[in-house]
């Protein structure tokens, strides 16, 4: 993808408060997903969100491409439970026309090379196939299911069924039928009805039921994947089409019986040997009564995702509000694995006492951190890298306490969480919306790129941050001369001194007078903008919609 942007005007308070931005704050998304550059990486993160709701499908969306196929057989082996396959059309109306025009291929020829790779490998009976890409009819439909689909996504012919007329102004706010639009005075045009919905799939259903009649078929599961049973229409009058060859497409592998065409059986996760098992069980007292419990535990680098299970229990248990602050303590000792704490939910405390992979705190959702050398080491901290990179990757809400410098990609997305570190890598603070990040050390290149919100303390001791290591596209740097961010500095520090035990923090917090003068504020210049909007008493977007009126569903 070419990544996206919503603009400032779009943001108004629902969806500020669903994806935790700043109300009239523009939100960039970046094409990559950062904590994905491997196979493995993916992998990591079907696991982590396998974890955290174990009843969830994980579904991975490629593109279709020449090629596809080896990468939907990688996707496989990474424990994905759905793969779709998204064919060049269709799309929303605020794409690029570069993306339009040359981005992808047909469904039909990506989802031919991935059905053919999956059963060549015997990887087909571990996973389902989606597809999409402006299917429209009940033919479409049938024809996916025999070149190997399972499900199958319709977008483009819904909307036009709601009314949608395809002006492609998703992205102006000024939509003239009211769908892709936050004005109170469009959305009131909006004259799709559930009706129509149901109305168009019933005819697509009845389509299918046709044309699976005619090839003989009485139910899904025996169409999938029969592409012997499609043939090409041959046009021998066409200059062009009489030279084009569907044999490829059409080609079925051979395979022994055993090896399936559909899926079969459900992916194998490992969740039953997740520690996790363990600390849910011990955590009982405060996950059935909200008790205090405290723990201590041995943690090694195999024990992956640790937290991200008992955060979901506490979710599904108290909702998104969590548990009171310091419910469950839980020390660890040693090297931890990739993810450790994430998703951690409100009420929740994990302490280590040694080091930790990547990922560590991704997603944390309101719970608190706190990693420190292990007692008894030789090392500088502030001198040696103590968490891997990623680090509280979309993070929405809770606290981080580092002693020591995190890897590159800190905070990258930060949606609402409080941090303190000793340094990071490069591209820290990338695309942050929410929260605060507090820096007492150096920092690596490209700091604060596509910084839209939140807030950054940096001390800058050599000048070197201020002149070539922070992006400054979006954010302006100034000493910190208000009175209420100082005192959130000094507070943050001390209680990072406190809980860490650091020896940094005490050596700024002793020498505060002189060192105070060399910390950089990070402030975004379409945060300032809605803040001084805000003082002068402009409001950011409010969109109501328009109360909706109770309508019978008619049926058929």
């Amino acid at each position: 993808g070419e990544g996206g942007q919503l603009p400032g005007h779009k943001v108004d308070e629902i969806i500020a408060r669903v994806r935790n931005a700043i109300p009239g704050v523009p939100l960039i998304s970046p094409p990559p997903h950062h904590d994905i550059y491997s196979i493995e990486d993916l992998a990591q993160l079907i696991y982590d969100l396998k974890n955290v709701n174990p009843r969830a499908r994980i579904s991975v969306k490629l593109v279709s491409e020449s090629g596809v196929g080896i990468v939907a057989a990688g996707v496989a082996k990474a424990h994905a439970d759905v793969i779709l396959i998204s064919g060049h059309d269709g799309g929303t109306g605020a794409s690029p026309l570069t993306a339009i025009r040359h981005s992808g291929t047909p469904w039909e020829l990506g989802l031919a090379e991935t059905q053919q790779v999956l059963v060549l490998n015997d990887l087909r009976s571990r996973v389902r196939l989606q597809v999409d890409g402006k299917m429209q009819t009940g033919r479409d439909v049938v024809v996916a299911a025999l070149l190997g689909a399972e499900e199958f996504g319709f977008s483009t012919a819904p909307l036009v069924a709601m009314g949608c007329v395809m002006m492609r102004k998703c992205h102006l706010n000024t939509c003239p039928v009211g769908i892709a639009t936050q004005d109170p005075v469009l959305r009131r045009r909006f004259q799709g009805r559930p009706e129509h919905l149901i109305r168009y799939f019933f005819f697509v259903a009845e389509q299918v039921r046709e044309l699976m009649a005619q090839l003989g078929f009485r139910s899904m599961d025996e169409m999938i994947g029969r592409a012997d049973r499609l043939e090409m229409r041959r046009v021998k009058e066409h200059w062009k089409a009489r030279g084009l060859d569907f044999s490829a497409v059409l080609y079925s592998p051979a395979a022994p019986a055993r090896v399936g065409r559909r899926c079969l059986r459900p992916q194998d996760h490992g969740l039953e040997q997740a520690l996790d098992r363990e600390l849910i069980a011990a955590a009982a007292p405060a996950l059935e009564r909200a008790e205090p419990v405290e723990l201590e535990r041995e943690i090694r680098n195999v024990h992956r995702s640790v937290g991200a299970m008992l955060s979901g229990e506490v979710t599904r248990r108290y909702g998104s509000g969590g548990l009171p602050a310091d419910t469950v303590r839980i020390r660890f000792t040693g090297s931890a694995g990739q993810s450790f704490g994430a998703f951690l939910a409100p009420g929740l405390t994990f302490t280590l006492a040694g080091d930790a992979n990547d990922y560590i705190g991704k997603g944390l959702s309101g719970g608190r951190l706190v990693v420190y050398p292990p007692p008894g080491s030789s090392f500088r901290p502030e001198e040696n890298v103590l968490i891997g990179n990623v680090a509280l990757y979309g993070a929405t809400g809770g606290e981080a306490f580092f002693n020591g410098v995190a890897g590159e990609r800190f905070a990258v997305r930060n949606s609402g969480a409080v941090a303190v570190v000793e340094g990071v890598g490069d591209h820290g603070c990338e695309y942050m919306t929410r929260g605060l990040v507090v820096v007492l050390g150096r920092t690596g290149r490209n700091f604060a790129a596509g910084m839209t919100g939140g807030l950054a303390f940096v001390l800058d001791e050599t000048g070197e941050f201020a002149r070539c290591r922070c992006n400054r596209a979006e954010v302006d740097l100034e000493p910190l001369a208000e009175a209420a961010d100082i005192e959130n500095l000094r507070s943050l520090i001390e209680r990072h001194q406190r809980l860490t035990g650091s020896g940094r923090a005490a050596w700024i917090l002793q020498n505060w007078a002189s060192v105070l003068p060399l910390f950089v504020k990070v402030f975004p210049r379409e945060y300032r903008r809605v803040l001084a909007g805000a003082r002068a008493g402009v409001q950011p977007p409010v969109f109501a919609p328009a109360p909706a009126e109770p309508r019978q569903v008619l049926y058929g």
